[in-house]
């Protein structure tokens, strides 16, 4: 499990560059450039935009390429994007600078993934995972706590101590995996046919879903349950809290802390809890925990007096669904992959997720324009009940359909044991 474990720091320490410059950037393009809202929403817009068009990507070369090589190499791409805002001295080299932030940032999510899948046994997958979350919940969280006393938004270089931060923990999360790769590799997986690399592209990825009944469901709900609450976590829920619910900003930053509390303390005790259960079946108690967070929302609309505790407290519940979430999504839909394509899989399903997360702030924005919080809960309730029905049709597909399993025997390494620490 060494590799495991260095794998989980390089990804806990790469999160730190997320948690230092993004929930500063906007105000710090906005204000303290003077470049106005437009150059900071475009900021995040690029930022986005790089990350939907790395994905895809990504996950193709991972599939041709080392992944050791194309994590690196990504990660070095992040380092490179935010170690450039230190030069911003324009706002097109700032929009740049986020643009590149974004593809070496997703980019090396599907290499990540399939290390993962290549490092690990079979039964420790699912802990890895949940491991690997907690270190990026954790990096995230640590990453903004620290800039917060780094940052002066009242100086024009006041952020440049977290872009140096960034850069420098990019660069050291690709030198781990570069040091970890090294030496005798576990049994790759079997590499794509030549008909299957053929149609390795990000269209030709989508239409290898669309063809498979079990990805089209997985893919239904892995986009449900990112627009139920992950593409709000950063933008719709906070302007809710403000603007509906007229709670303080410490509020929200209280809830945001509380959120990676929960998972912190919660993750193992919920992966060892779940362990062995159908990921389809925790998929749908994942919606239905985001419908009851929906549900505590509308609650503290109505009840004025104790709208802080109970804004905090859907973030915590929230938490508690991520716990189940994140440790077996990845590797349910590496089991439905094609034959040597996971890479181009994931990276597919990463796109999908990234584009949500993305449209997220629009949805909020018209649903939240009304000076009323109504549309935006009850469109989120939906889509939350959606979630759900989408997890439980999975569910019942592959419990009625075992000729499903073979796949995953073709996409993921053989059961092994995990190698001596």
């Amino acid at each position: 499990m060494r590799r495991a474990r260095l794998l989980i720091l390089a990804s806990t320490i790469g999160m730190l560059g997320w948690g230092t410059v993004l929930p500063y950037q906007y105000a710090y393009a906005a204000n303290t450039r003077g470049w106005g809202g437009l150059v900071a929403a475009g900021a995040s817009s690029l930022f986005s935009i790089g990350a939907l068009v790395a994905a895809p990507v990504a996950g193709r070369l991972t599939d041709r390429l080392d992944p050791v090589r194309v994590f690196v190499v990504a990660k070095l791409v992040a380092a490179l994007g935010t170690g450039s805002l230190l030069l911003a001295e324009t706002p097109g080299l700032f929009l740049a600078g986020m643009f590149v932030f974004g593809v070496g940032l997703t980019g090396a999510g599907p290499a990540q993934s399939v290390l993962v899948l290549r490092w690990v046994g079979q039964a420790d997958r699912r802990r890895v995972f949940a491991w690997q979350f907690t270190g990026q919940a954790l990096g995230m969280a640590v990453g903004s706590f620290v800039a917060g006393y780094l940052v002066d938004l009242h100086r024009p270089h006041g952020m440049w101590p977290a872009f140096a931060a960034a850069a420098i923990g990019f660069t050291v999360s690709a030198a781990l995996v570069a040091a970890t790769g090294l030496g005798p590799a576990a049994e790759p997986e079997p590499v794509a046919r030549p008909e299957e690399a053929a149609t390795g592209t990000g269209s030709a990825g989508i239409r290898l879903i669309l063809a498979s009944p079990a990805l089209r469901w997985t893919a239904l709900v892995t986009v449900t349950l990112a627009l139920g609450f992950y593409a709000q976590f950063e933008s719709g829920l906070p302007a809710y809290a403000i603007t509906v619910l007229s709670v303080p900003e410490r509020t929200v930053g209280t809830a945001s802390a509380v959120n990676c509390l929960v998972i912190i303390l919660l993750q193992m005790v919920v992966t060892r809890f779940t362990a062995g259960r159908s990921a389809p079946a925790l998929l749908v108690v994942v919606g239905a925990i985001w419908v009851a967070s929906w549900g505590l929302l509308a609650l503290a609309d109505h009840v004025p007096a104790l709208a802080g505790a109970l804004f905090v407290t859907a973030f915590g519940v929230f938490a508690l669904g991520e716990t189940m979430y994140a440790p077996v999504l990845n590797p349910l839909t590496a089991s439905l992959a094609p034959a040597g394509m996971v890479g181009t899989t994931l990276g597919v399903f990463s796109a999908l997720q990234t584009g949500v997360s993305a449209a997220g702030p629009l949805l909020a924005g018209l649903a939240l324009s009304g000076g009323t919080g109504g549309v935006f809960l009850a469109a989120h309730v939906g889509i939350s009940v959606l979630a759900v029905g989408s997890a439980w049709r999975l569910w019942v597909l592959l419990r009625r359909t075992p000729a499903e399993a073979p796949v995953a025997s073709h996409s993921e390494p053989a059961p092994a044991p995990a190698p001596v620490a």
